[in-house]
């Protein structure tokens, strides 16, 4: 049974957008930076296709606030 104080907190969660794009910017930062250590290359979707990016050309952007 979910508790009336955890239904609110996850509603408050939810609403945060600005802290949810935050965390997913941050995320995908992490996963860039882990592929690009461990020299594994990730995959793009560019002009509809879907392209192989190696590790040594990986562009990992900074750091969110």
């Amino acid at each position: 049974m979910i508790r009336e104080a955890d239904r609110h907190n996850t509603a408050a969660r939810l609403a945060d957008v600005k802290g949810m794009n935050c965390a997913m910017r941050r995320a995908g930062r992490e996963a860039l930076l882990f592929h690009k250590k461990l020299g594994h290359p990730i995959c793009i979707e560019k002009d509809g296709k879907v392209v192989w990016i190696p590790p040594e050309e990986i562009e990992v952007p900074e750091e969110p606030r």
